[in-house]
Protein backbone atom coordinates (compact mmCIF):
# COMPACT_ATOMS: atom_id res chain seq x y z
CA UNK A 1 0.00 0.00 0.00
CA UNK A 2 1.13 3.55 -0.67
CA UNK A 3 -0.24 6.75 0.79
CA UNK A 4 0.10 10.08 -1.00
CA UNK A 5 -1.30 13.12 0.71
CA UNK A 6 -3.52 15.63 -1.04
CA UNK A 7 -1.88 18.41 -2.98
CA UNK A 8 -2.99 22.01 -2.71
CA UNK A 9 -4.55 21.66 -6.15
CA UNK A 10 -6.54 18.56 -5.00
CA UNK A 11 -7.88 20.50 -2.02
CA UNK A 12 -8.83 23.48 -4.20
CA UNK A 13 -10.75 21.27 -6.65
CA UNK A 14 -12.73 19.63 -3.84
CA UNK A 15 -13.58 22.97 -2.23
CA UNK A 16 -14.73 24.36 -5.58
CA UNK A 17 -16.88 21.28 -6.20
CA UNK A 18 -18.77 21.64 -2.92
CA UNK A 19 -18.93 25.43 -3.19
CA UNK A 20 -16.95 26.75 -0.22
CA UNK A 21 -13.91 28.99 0.01
CA UNK A 22 -11.75 27.22 2.58
CA UNK A 23 -11.38 24.13 4.76
CA UNK A 24 -12.15 26.29 7.79
CA UNK A 25 -15.65 26.75 6.37
CA UNK A 26 -16.21 23.01 6.80
CA UNK A 27 -15.87 23.46 10.57
CA UNK A 28 -17.78 26.73 11.01
CA UNK A 29 -20.22 25.05 13.40
CA UNK A 30 -17.38 24.04 15.72
CA UNK A 31 -16.48 26.81 18.20
CA UNK A 32 -13.04 28.27 17.58
CA UNK A 33 -11.98 27.52 21.14
CA UNK A 34 -12.44 23.82 20.40
CA UNK A 35 -10.34 23.86 17.24
CA UNK A 36 -6.63 23.09 17.09
CA UNK A 37 -4.85 26.26 16.00
CA UNK A 38 -1.40 24.75 15.45
CA UNK A 39 0.08 21.86 13.46
CA UNK A 40 -0.07 18.40 15.00
CA UNK A 41 2.97 17.56 17.10
CA UNK A 42 4.30 14.80 14.88
CA UNK A 43 7.90 13.77 14.22
CA UNK A 44 9.52 14.37 10.87
CA UNK A 45 8.70 12.00 8.03
CA UNK A 46 10.57 8.69 7.95
CA UNK A 47 11.60 6.38 5.20
CA UNK A 48 9.80 3.05 5.08
CA UNK A 49 12.74 1.11 6.65
CA UNK A 50 13.01 3.74 9.39
CA UNK A 51 9.28 3.57 10.08
CA UNK A 52 9.28 -0.23 10.27
CA UNK A 53 12.20 -0.16 12.70
CA UNK A 54 10.51 2.53 14.81
CA UNK A 55 7.21 0.63 15.03
CA UNK A 56 9.11 -2.57 15.84
CA UNK A 57 10.82 -0.83 18.74
CA UNK A 58 7.46 0.42 20.06
CA UNK A 59 5.95 -3.05 19.80
CA UNK A 60 8.99 -4.53 21.53
CA UNK A 61 8.28 -2.39 24.57
CA UNK A 62 5.18 -4.51 25.23
CA UNK A 63 5.65 -7.70 27.23
CA UNK A 64 2.80 -10.21 27.14
CA UNK A 65 2.06 -13.46 28.90
CA UNK A 66 4.24 -15.30 26.40
CA UNK A 67 7.22 -13.60 28.07
CA UNK A 68 6.05 -13.05 31.64
CA UNK A 69 4.50 -15.48 34.13
CA UNK A 70 0.94 -14.28 34.64
CA UNK A 71 -0.99 -14.51 37.90
CA UNK A 72 -3.30 -11.65 36.95
CA UNK A 73 -7.05 -12.12 37.14
CA UNK A 74 -10.01 -10.03 38.14
CA UNK A 75 -12.03 -10.84 35.04
CA UNK A 76 -9.46 -11.78 32.37
CA UNK A 77 -7.33 -14.92 32.63
CA UNK A 78 -4.32 -16.56 31.00
CA UNK A 79 -5.92 -19.90 30.09
CA UNK A 80 -4.54 -22.34 27.55
CA UNK A 81 -6.04 -22.05 24.06
CA UNK A 82 -5.86 -25.21 21.93
CA UNK A 83 -4.25 -24.67 18.53
CA UNK A 84 -7.41 -25.85 16.80
CA UNK A 85 -9.25 -22.71 17.97
CA UNK A 86 -6.99 -20.35 16.01
CA UNK A 87 -6.74 -22.77 13.10
CA UNK A 88 -10.51 -22.97 12.56
CA UNK A 89 -11.60 -19.51 13.69
CA UNK A 90 -8.92 -18.01 11.44
CA UNK A 91 -10.44 -19.47 8.29
CA UNK A 92 -11.39 -16.77 5.82
CA UNK A 93 -15.02 -17.96 5.86
CA UNK A 94 -15.28 -16.95 9.52
CA UNK A 95 -13.03 -13.93 10.01
CA UNK A 96 -15.32 -10.93 10.03
CA UNK A 97 -15.61 -7.80 12.10
CA UNK A 98 -19.34 -8.16 12.58
CA UNK A 99 -22.18 -10.62 12.49
CA UNK A 100 -24.29 -10.81 9.29
CA UNK A 101 -27.46 -8.76 9.03
CA UNK A 102 -29.05 -10.97 6.36
CA UNK A 103 -28.62 -13.81 8.79
CA UNK A 104 -30.51 -16.59 6.99
CA UNK A 105 -28.19 -16.17 3.99
CA UNK A 106 -25.31 -17.21 6.25
CA UNK A 107 -26.34 -20.71 7.22
CA UNK A 108 -22.84 -21.64 8.36
CA UNK A 109 -22.68 -18.74 10.78
CA UNK A 110 -26.16 -19.48 12.11
CA UNK A 111 -25.27 -23.13 12.65
CA UNK A 112 -22.19 -22.08 14.63
CA UNK A 113 -24.35 -19.78 16.80
CA UNK A 114 -26.90 -22.58 17.29
CA UNK A 115 -24.12 -24.90 18.47
CA UNK A 116 -22.80 -22.13 20.72
CA UNK A 117 -26.23 -21.72 22.33
CA UNK A 118 -26.46 -25.46 22.92
CA UNK A 119 -23.03 -25.61 24.54
CA UNK A 120 -23.72 -22.61 26.79
CA UNK A 121 -26.96 -24.25 27.96
CA UNK A 122 -25.08 -27.46 28.74
CA UNK A 123 -22.32 -25.53 30.50
CA UNK A 124 -24.70 -23.53 32.73
CA UNK A 125 -27.57 -26.00 33.15
CA UNK A 126 -30.05 -23.43 31.86
CA UNK A 127 -32.88 -23.82 29.34
CA UNK A 128 -32.14 -21.23 26.63
CA UNK A 129 -29.13 -19.18 25.56
CA UNK A 130 -28.87 -16.28 23.16
CA UNK A 131 -26.16 -16.06 20.50
CA UNK A 132 -23.87 -13.97 22.79
CA UNK A 133 -23.52 -10.36 23.93
CA UNK A 134 -20.65 -7.89 23.91
CA UNK A 135 -18.92 -8.76 27.20
CA UNK A 136 -19.64 -10.03 30.70
CA UNK A 137 -20.48 -6.61 32.14
CA UNK A 138 -22.90 -5.84 29.30
CA UNK A 139 -24.55 -9.23 29.74
CA UNK A 140 -25.10 -8.51 33.44
CA UNK A 141 -26.64 -5.12 32.72
CA UNK A 142 -28.87 -6.56 29.99
CA UNK A 143 -30.03 -9.23 32.44
CA UNK A 144 -31.04 -6.52 34.91
CA UNK A 145 -33.04 -4.71 32.23
CA UNK A 146 -34.65 -7.99 31.21
CA UNK A 147 -35.76 -8.63 34.80
CA UNK A 148 -37.16 -5.11 35.01
CA UNK A 149 -39.09 -5.66 31.79
CA UNK A 150 -40.51 -8.90 33.13
CA UNK A 151 -41.81 -7.70 36.51
CA UNK A 152 -41.85 -3.89 36.26
CA UNK A 153 -40.14 -3.42 39.61
CA UNK A 154 -37.64 -0.65 40.23
CA UNK A 155 -35.08 -1.77 42.82
CA UNK A 156 -32.00 -3.76 41.86
CA UNK A 157 -29.90 -5.34 44.61
CA UNK A 158 -26.26 -6.05 43.75
CA UNK A 159 -23.75 -7.97 45.84
CA UNK A 160 -20.51 -6.19 46.71
CA UNK A 161 -18.79 -9.31 45.42
CA UNK A 162 -19.73 -8.39 41.86
CA UNK A 163 -16.80 -6.99 39.88
CA UNK A 164 -16.53 -3.21 40.53
CA UNK A 165 -16.33 -2.50 36.80
CA UNK A 166 -19.53 -4.46 36.22
CA UNK A 167 -21.21 -2.43 38.94
CA UNK A 168 -20.12 0.74 37.13
CA UNK A 169 -21.68 -0.54 33.92
CA UNK A 170 -24.90 -1.29 35.81
CA UNK A 171 -24.92 2.24 37.19
CA UNK A 172 -24.48 3.64 33.68
CA UNK A 173 -27.29 1.50 32.26
CA UNK A 174 -29.70 2.47 35.02
CA UNK A 175 -28.75 6.13 35.39
CA UNK A 176 -31.56 7.52 33.25
CA UNK A 177 -34.17 4.96 34.31
CA UNK A 178 -36.56 5.18 37.25
CA UNK A 179 -34.57 2.50 39.07
CA UNK A 180 -32.71 2.29 42.35
CA UNK A 181 -29.49 0.32 42.75
CA UNK A 182 -28.48 -0.96 46.20
CA UNK A 183 -25.09 -2.53 46.96
CA UNK A 184 -24.79 -5.16 49.71
CA UNK A 185 -21.32 -5.05 51.23
CA UNK A 186 -19.34 -8.28 51.63
CA UNK A 187 -16.83 -7.83 54.49
CA UNK A 188 -16.28 -11.59 54.76
CA UNK A 189 -15.81 -11.98 51.03
CA UNK A 190 -19.27 -13.54 50.63
CA UNK A 191 -22.85 -12.30 50.27
CA UNK A 192 -24.68 -12.83 53.57
CA UNK A 193 -28.14 -14.39 52.94
CA UNK A 194 -29.44 -12.77 56.13
CA UNK A 195 -28.40 -9.30 54.99
CA UNK A 196 -29.86 -9.99 51.57
CA UNK A 197 -33.19 -11.02 53.11
CA UNK A 198 -33.41 -7.70 54.95
CA UNK A 199 -32.63 -5.80 51.76
CA UNK A 200 -35.23 -7.58 49.63
CA UNK A 201 -38.79 -6.27 49.31
CA UNK A 202 -41.74 -6.44 46.98
CA UNK A 203 -40.03 -3.72 44.91
CA UNK A 204 -36.94 -5.84 44.23
CA UNK A 205 -36.68 -6.41 40.48
CA UNK A 206 -33.72 -8.81 40.77
CA UNK A 207 -30.66 -9.72 42.80
CA UNK A 208 -27.26 -9.78 41.08
CA UNK A 209 -24.43 -11.92 42.46
CA UNK A 210 -21.17 -13.26 41.09
CA UNK A 211 -19.74 -16.71 41.81
CA UNK A 212 -16.86 -17.17 42.10
CA UNK A 213 -17.00 -13.50 42.94
CA UNK A 214 -14.50 -10.70 42.40
CA UNK A 215 -12.53 -11.88 45.44
CA UNK A 216 -12.45 -15.44 44.10
CA UNK A 217 -14.85 -16.72 46.77
CA UNK A 218 -17.54 -19.25 45.85
CA UNK A 219 -21.00 -17.98 46.79
CA UNK A 220 -23.81 -20.18 48.08
CA UNK A 221 -26.07 -19.70 45.08
CA UNK A 222 -28.77 -22.03 46.39
CA UNK A 223 -29.23 -20.07 49.62
CA UNK A 224 -29.14 -16.74 47.81
CA UNK A 225 -31.65 -18.03 45.24
CA UNK A 226 -34.03 -19.12 48.00
CA UNK A 227 -33.95 -15.66 49.61
CA UNK A 228 -34.39 -13.92 46.27
CA UNK A 229 -37.32 -16.12 45.24
CA UNK A 230 -39.03 -15.49 48.59
CA UNK A 231 -39.17 -11.85 47.50
CA UNK A 232 -40.67 -12.87 44.17
CA UNK A 233 -37.59 -11.77 42.23
CA UNK A 234 -35.21 -13.60 39.90
CA UNK A 235 -31.58 -14.30 40.77
CA UNK A 236 -29.00 -13.15 38.22
CA UNK A 237 -25.65 -14.91 38.64
CA UNK A 238 -22.46 -13.94 36.84
CA UNK A 239 -20.41 -17.12 36.67
CA UNK A 240 -16.95 -18.24 35.54
CA UNK A 241 -17.51 -20.65 32.63
CA UNK A 242 -14.45 -22.70 33.62
CA UNK A 243 -15.78 -23.08 37.17
CA UNK A 244 -18.95 -24.58 35.67
CA UNK A 245 -16.83 -27.61 34.78
CA UNK A 246 -16.42 -28.41 38.47
CA UNK A 247 -18.97 -26.59 40.62
CA UNK A 248 -22.71 -27.24 40.76
CA UNK A 249 -24.28 -25.69 37.68
CA UNK A 250 -26.18 -22.39 38.06
CA UNK A 251 -29.35 -24.00 36.71
CA UNK A 252 -29.21 -26.62 39.47
CA UNK A 253 -28.74 -23.92 42.12
CA UNK A 254 -31.95 -22.02 41.37
CA UNK A 255 -30.37 -19.29 39.26
CA UNK A 256 -32.88 -17.71 36.86
CA UNK A 257 -30.46 -15.82 34.59
CA UNK A 258 -26.85 -16.94 34.19
CA UNK A 259 -24.42 -14.49 32.61
CA UNK A 260 -20.69 -14.13 32.47
CA UNK A 261 -17.51 -13.27 30.65
CA UNK A 262 -16.63 -15.86 28.00
CA UNK A 263 -12.98 -14.81 27.64
CA UNK A 264 -11.69 -18.01 29.31
CA UNK A 265 -13.29 -20.05 26.50
CA UNK A 266 -10.54 -19.86 23.90
CA UNK A 267 -10.27 -16.06 23.69
CA UNK A 268 -6.83 -14.46 24.19
CA UNK A 269 -6.25 -11.68 26.68
CA UNK A 270 -5.73 -9.28 23.78
CA UNK A 271 -4.81 -6.27 25.94
CA UNK A 272 -8.38 -6.06 27.20
CA UNK A 273 -10.61 -7.24 24.39
CA UNK A 274 -12.69 -7.75 22.42
CA UNK A 275 -14.35 -10.27 24.73
CA UNK A 276 -17.58 -12.26 24.86
CA UNK A 277 -20.67 -11.97 27.02
CA UNK A 278 -22.86 -15.03 27.46
CA UNK A 279 -26.42 -15.24 28.77
CA UNK A 280 -28.60 -18.25 29.47
CA UNK A 281 -32.03 -18.20 31.10
CA UNK A 282 -34.90 -20.30 32.33
CA UNK A 283 -37.66 -20.88 29.79
CA UNK A 284 -39.86 -18.26 31.44
CA UNK A 285 -37.48 -15.53 30.20
CA UNK A 286 -37.06 -16.97 26.71
CA UNK A 287 -39.09 -14.32 24.89
CA UNK A 288 -37.37 -11.51 26.78
CA UNK A 289 -33.83 -12.43 25.71
CA UNK A 290 -31.81 -9.54 24.25
CA UNK A 291 -29.74 -9.91 21.12
CA UNK A 292 -30.06 -12.82 18.73
CA UNK A 293 -31.59 -16.24 19.25
CA UNK A 294 -31.00 -18.90 16.60
CA UNK A 295 -33.33 -21.84 16.08
CA UNK A 296 -33.27 -24.97 13.92
CA UNK A 297 -35.97 -25.54 11.31
CA UNK A 298 -36.60 -27.17 7.89
CA UNK A 299 -36.58 -25.42 4.54
CA UNK A 300 -39.14 -25.99 1.78
CA UNK A 301 -37.17 -29.03 0.62
CA UNK A 302 -37.15 -30.59 4.07
CA UNK A 303 -33.49 -29.90 4.71
CA UNK A 304 -32.31 -28.91 8.19
CA UNK A 305 -31.63 -25.18 8.31
CA UNK A 306 -31.29 -22.34 10.80
CA UNK A 307 -33.00 -18.99 11.34
CA UNK A 308 -33.36 -16.19 13.85
CA UNK A 309 -36.39 -16.96 15.97
CA UNK A 310 -38.79 -15.68 18.67
CA UNK A 311 -38.01 -12.05 17.90
CA UNK A 312 -39.48 -9.80 15.25
CA UNK A 313 -36.98 -8.05 13.03
CA UNK A 314 -38.29 -4.65 14.10
CA UNK A 315 -38.27 -5.20 17.85
CA UNK A 316 -34.93 -3.45 18.32
CA UNK A 317 -36.22 -0.11 16.98
CA UNK A 318 -39.33 0.01 19.15
CA UNK A 319 -37.71 2.30 21.73
CA UNK A 320 -39.21 1.74 25.16
CA UNK A 321 -41.18 -1.28 23.93
CA UNK A 322 -38.07 -3.08 22.68
CA UNK A 323 -36.65 -6.01 24.62
CA UNK A 324 -33.21 -4.44 24.32
CA UNK A 325 -31.17 -2.06 22.21
CA UNK A 326 -28.72 -4.91 21.59
CA UNK A 327 -29.63 -6.42 18.23
CA UNK A 328 -26.48 -8.35 17.29
CA UNK A 329 -23.84 -10.59 18.85
CA UNK A 330 -20.09 -11.23 19.12
CA UNK A 331 -20.04 -13.62 16.18
CA UNK A 332 -16.33 -14.39 15.81
CA UNK A 333 -15.76 -14.73 19.56
CA UNK A 334 -18.85 -16.91 19.97
CA UNK A 335 -17.33 -19.10 17.26
CA UNK A 336 -14.06 -19.32 19.20
CA UNK A 337 -15.93 -20.35 22.34
CA UNK A 338 -17.84 -22.97 20.33
CA UNK A 339 -14.64 -24.46 18.94
CA UNK A 340 -12.98 -24.41 22.36
CA UNK A 341 -15.86 -26.16 24.14
CA UNK A 342 -16.22 -28.69 21.32
CA UNK A 343 -12.48 -29.44 21.40
CA UNK A 344 -12.08 -29.90 25.15
CA UNK A 345 -15.47 -31.54 25.75
CA UNK A 346 -17.07 -32.35 29.10
CA UNK A 347 -14.04 -34.20 30.43
CA UNK A 348 -11.64 -31.55 29.26
CA UNK A 349 -13.48 -28.62 30.85
CA UNK A 350 -13.69 -30.58 34.12
CA UNK A 351 -9.96 -31.31 33.97
CA UNK A 352 -9.14 -27.65 33.33
CA UNK A 353 -11.29 -26.62 36.29
CA UNK A 354 -9.74 -29.25 38.54
CA UNK A 355 -6.22 -28.10 37.64
CA UNK A 356 -7.13 -24.47 38.36
CA UNK A 357 -8.55 -25.45 41.74
CA UNK A 358 -5.63 -27.60 42.88
CA UNK A 359 -2.92 -25.22 41.65
CA UNK A 360 -4.64 -22.19 43.18
CA UNK A 361 -4.87 -23.91 46.55
CA UNK A 362 -1.23 -24.98 46.38
CA UNK A 363 -0.24 -21.37 45.67
CA UNK A 364 -2.46 -20.03 48.45
CA UNK A 365 -1.00 -22.43 51.02
CA UNK A 366 2.56 -21.52 50.05
CA UNK A 367 1.92 -17.78 50.15
CA UNK A 368 -0.02 -17.89 53.42
CA UNK A 369 2.95 -19.66 55.02
CA UNK A 370 5.21 -16.67 54.31
CA UNK A 371 5.98 -14.14 56.99
CA UNK A 372 3.84 -10.96 56.66
CA UNK A 373 1.44 -12.59 54.18
CA UNK A 374 -2.00 -14.12 54.80
CA UNK A 375 -5.25 -14.92 53.01
CA UNK A 376 -7.76 -12.08 53.42
CA UNK A 377 -10.84 -14.34 53.45
CA UNK A 378 -11.61 -17.76 54.89
CA UNK A 379 -14.32 -18.53 52.31
CA UNK A 380 -13.86 -21.36 49.78
CA UNK A 381 -12.30 -20.26 46.50
CA UNK A 382 -11.83 -21.64 43.01
CA UNK A 383 -8.86 -20.20 41.07
CA UNK A 384 -8.46 -16.76 42.65
CA UNK A 385 -7.78 -15.58 46.16
CA UNK A 386 -7.00 -12.33 47.96
CA UNK A 387 -3.65 -11.98 49.71
CA UNK A 388 -3.13 -9.45 52.51
CA UNK A 389 0.39 -8.30 53.24
CA UNK A 390 2.10 -6.11 55.82
CA UNK A 391 4.54 -5.07 53.09
CA UNK A 392 3.89 -2.30 50.57
CA UNK A 393 1.66 -3.87 47.90
CA UNK A 394 2.99 -1.72 45.08
CA UNK A 395 6.61 -2.54 45.91
CA UNK A 396 5.81 -6.25 46.25
CA UNK A 397 4.20 -6.39 42.82
CA UNK A 398 6.98 -4.29 41.28
CA UNK A 399 9.65 -6.58 42.74
CA UNK A 400 7.92 -9.62 41.26
CA UNK A 401 7.60 -7.81 37.92
CA UNK A 402 11.35 -7.28 37.88
CA UNK A 403 11.68 -11.05 38.15
CA UNK A 404 9.40 -11.60 35.17
CA UNK A 405 6.31 -12.36 37.25
CA UNK A 406 2.95 -10.58 37.13
CA UNK A 407 2.10 -11.45 40.72
CA UNK A 408 -1.43 -10.13 40.98
CA UNK A 409 -3.82 -7.20 40.87
CA UNK A 410 -3.67 -4.52 43.58
CA UNK A 411 -7.14 -4.06 45.04
CA UNK A 412 -6.72 -0.57 46.49
CA UNK A 413 -7.95 1.06 43.29
CA UNK A 414 -11.40 -0.42 43.93
CA UNK A 415 -11.59 -1.05 47.69
CA UNK A 416 -10.01 1.31 50.22
CA UNK A 417 -10.33 -1.37 52.93
CA UNK A 418 -8.25 -3.72 50.77
CA UNK A 419 -5.40 -1.31 50.05
CA UNK A 420 -3.02 -3.78 51.66
CA UNK A 421 -4.28 -6.64 49.47
CA UNK A 422 -3.79 -8.04 45.99
CA UNK A 423 -5.70 -10.62 43.96
CA UNK A 424 -3.88 -13.71 42.66
CA UNK A 425 -5.27 -15.93 39.88
CA UNK A 426 -3.85 -19.36 39.08
CA UNK A 427 -4.93 -21.11 35.89
CA UNK A 428 -4.14 -24.55 34.51
CA UNK A 429 -1.16 -23.06 32.61
CA UNK A 430 0.84 -22.29 35.74
CA UNK A 431 3.43 -24.88 36.68
CA UNK A 432 4.68 -25.85 40.11
CA UNK A 433 8.01 -24.20 39.30
CA UNK A 434 6.28 -20.94 38.35
CA UNK A 435 4.22 -20.94 41.54
CA UNK A 436 7.34 -21.60 43.61
CA UNK A 437 9.08 -18.72 41.80
CA UNK A 438 6.14 -16.45 42.72
CA UNK A 439 6.42 -17.46 46.36
CA UNK A 440 10.17 -16.80 46.32
CA UNK A 441 9.69 -13.36 44.76
CA UNK A 442 7.07 -12.40 47.36
CA UNK A 443 9.35 -13.58 50.16
CA UNK A 444 12.26 -11.50 48.85
CA UNK A 445 10.23 -8.34 48.24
Amino acid sequence: MQYTQLTDNDVRQMLDRIGIESIDALFQNVPKRARLDRPLCLPAAMTEPELIAHLGALAGANHGCDELTCFLGGGAYDHFIPTVVDALAGQSEFVTAYTPYQAEASQGALQAFFEYQTLICQLTGMDVSNASLYDGATATAEAALMARGANGRRRLIVSGGVHPDTRRVLETYLRELPMELEIIETPTGLTDPGVLRKACSDETTAVVVQSPNFFGCVESLERLAAVTHDAGAPLIASVDPIACGLLKLPGACGVDIAVGEGQPLGIPLGWGGPYLGFMAVREAFMRKLPGRLVGATRDTNGRRSFCLTLQTREQHIRRERATSNVCTNQGLLALRATIYLSAVGRTGIANVASLCLSKAHYAAERIAALDRFELAFAAPFFKEFVVRTRKDVGKVLQHARQHGILAGVALGRWHEALRDCFLVAVTEKRTRAQIDALVAALKEA
